[in-house]
């Protein structure tokens, strides 16, 4: 089954930490992915730019309308996500413990809808 580790963070937190340390950060998150897809459990996974980089996009009464954002009154924000390929819930919460940025953020881990075919 896939699911869906969303990554929460505080983007400040990448500003209080030294270039070594994103550094060293950057390369334990690779090494993870590396070793998800040797076990044949990463399907995809991307970091997100900061959220004011982002926009909002809408589609209301046939009207498209945008916003800066996405801003939450939440300090983290998304940062980024991982799909993965386990055989349950359990196995896939341990792949999300094993994310390095767990240790400064939180992992929400969903199961992927799979959409019905409807004739």
């Amino acid at each position: 089954m896939k699911y869906v580790c969303i990554v929460h963070v505080d983007y400040d937190l990448f500003q209080r930490m030294s270039k070594e340390e994103v550094v060293e950060l950057e390369k334990s998150n690779l090494a993870y992915d590396a070793e998800l897809m040797e076990r044949g459990q990463l399907l995809a996974g991307h970091g997100l730019e900061p959220p004011e980089s982002g926009l909002l996009v809408k589609v209301r009464n046939g009207e498209m309308s945008m916003s800066d954002g996405p801003f939450s009154e939440a300090k983290e924000q998304m940062a980024g996500f991982v799909l993965v390929e386990a055989r349950d819930m359990n196995e896939a919460i341990g792949i999300a413990a094993g994310i390095p940025l767990a240790k400064y953020g939180q992992i929400e881990l969903r199961p992927v809808y799979a959409v019905p075919v409807h004739a």
